[in-house]
C-alpha cells in the first residue's frame, strides 16, 4: 500500500540533502502518516484509515463524517 493520506492526499515530497558543502543528493520527505481506528455512529461501524496527522487534527475539529465527506467530494475517497 502507498503512503499516501486517505483523506487529503497528502504523499512524499522529493528534495535534496545539502552537505555543509552544499553537494546535494536527492531524498524523499515522507508524509507523516499513522493508521487509525474511528468509529462511525451514523453506521454503527468501524473503519480503518491510514491519515496524516494534520488529518488527525482536522477530524477532531469537524468530526469524522464531515471529514469524509469532504475527501469524497474532493475524490479522494470512491
Amino acid at each position: 500500500m502507498s503512503r499516501v493520506c486517505e483523506l487529503t492526499g497528502k504523499k512524499a515530497m522529493v528534495g535534496n540533502n545539502v552537505s555543509h558543502a552544499m553537494n546535494r543528493t536527492k531524498r524523499t520527505f515522507d508524509a507523516n502518516l499513522i493508521k487509525k481506528r474511528f468509529y462511525l455512529p451514523e453506521e454503527d461501524k468501524w473503519i480503518t484509515l491510514k491519515v496524516s496527522t494534520a488529518a488527525l487534527k482536522t477530524i477532531n475539529k469537524i468530526g469524522i463524517a464531515a471529514a469524509l465527506k469532504k475527501a469524497r467530494a474532493k475524490g479522494f475517497i470512491k
